[in-house]
């Protein structure tokens, strides 16, 4: 059976790192992962908050590197819980367990995002288009180097 899940999207909150009785590692943190498509009447793209989980190593990783806002990619298995709540009620919930965990953005893009800059900055963009002297034009002498 193959039960394997890849996600990227952007932190809901700061990964929340605790330690078992037995000192074990474990990160929990929400993505909220944007579907690839928009509704039918044209709107919005909805948006899924999924639930994650990370252990030892990757857990510690997170937890050192990631802030609420930034774009990562993970992947992992797909997990079922079962539970009970505190009326007696039978709830069922879906996480993922993350085995490996990517920075999505660099930290530039980051550090653009959360300030509202557009990715590109104007002035850059503007004249490096503009200015054609950038370029400079090869000679073919008709042999290819492999």
């Amino acid at each position: 059976m193959l039960n394997h899940i890849t996600l990227m999207g952007r932190l809901t909150r700061d990964p929340e790192l605790r330690h078992t009785q037995s000192g074990v590692a474990v990160a929990s943190f929400s993505l909220a992962v944007e579907r690839d498509f928009s509704s039918r009447d044209g709107g919005d793209k909805q948006t899924d908050f999924i639930d994650c989980v990370a252990w030892r190593n990757t857990a510690e990783f997170v937890s050192r590197y990631f802030t609420k806002g930034q774009l990562v990619a993970v992947s992992g298995r797909l997990q079922i819980r079962d539970w009970t709540d505190k009326d007696g009620g039978k709830r069922r919930s879906a996480e993922v367990v993350v085995d490996n965990a990517y920075f999505a953005e660099s930290k530039r893009n980051r550090e653009e995002y959360s300030s509202g800059a557009p990715s590109v900055p104007q002035k850059f963009n503007d004249s490096f288009m503009s200015d054609s002297s950038n370029f400079v034009e090869l000679e073919d002498d008709g042999d290819l180097p492999f």
